[in-house]
């Protein structure tokens, strides 16, 4: 699980860098502080879902359910 995570985790990043945006434009994207992004993007956390959300809506993305194949 910790993989999948990380997985993620390193998306959202990658997506933030392709957007030009730094932690702290994030963060104010996201009302969120600016070193809990640093704190999820180190992998010191895991984000909640609703942090998750937010993330990804800044970033022009959204959280979906897809089936397993």
């Amino acid at each position: 699980m910790q993989d999948k995570c990380n997985n993620i985790i390193n998306d959202l990043i990658l997506l933030r860098k392709d957007k030009g945006l730094s932690q702290k434009d994030l963060a104010k994207a996201t009302n969120l502080a600016q070193p809990a992004i640093a704190r999820m993007e180190s992998k010191r956390t895991i984000p909640q879902l609703d942090t998750l959300i937010k993330i990804s809506e800044a970033l022009g993305y959204t959280v979906k359910l897809v089936p397993l194949k």
